[in-house]
C-alpha cells in the first residue's frame, strides 16, 4: 500500500504542477476566472495528505516496533 501512496503522490504533484501552470497562463492573459485558481487546490489538498502519511511512515513503524 505504501508504493501505491508513493505512486498517486508523485501523479499529484504532475497534476498540482499542471494546474499552477495553467493558473499562470491564465493570469497572464487577464482571465479572472475563480474555478481556475481553485483548480490547483484540489491536488494540492490531495498532496498535503498523503505527503503527511509518507512523512509520518518511518515515525509509525518506528513507534510499532517498540
Amino acid at each position: 500500500m505504501n508504493n501505491w501512496i508513493r505512486q498517486i503522490h508523485r501523479w499529484l504533484s504532475i497534476a498540482f504542477t499542471l494546474a499552477v501552470l495553467g493558473n499562470v497562463i491564465a493570469m497572464v492573459r487577464q482571465e479572472q476566472a475563480i474555478w481556475i485558481g481553485l483548480l490547483a487546490l484540489f491536488p494540492l489538498i490531495l498532496l498535503l495528505l498523503s505527503g503527511l502519511y509518507l512523512f509520518m511512515l518511518p515515525y509509525a513503524v518506528k513507534w510499532r516496533s517498540q
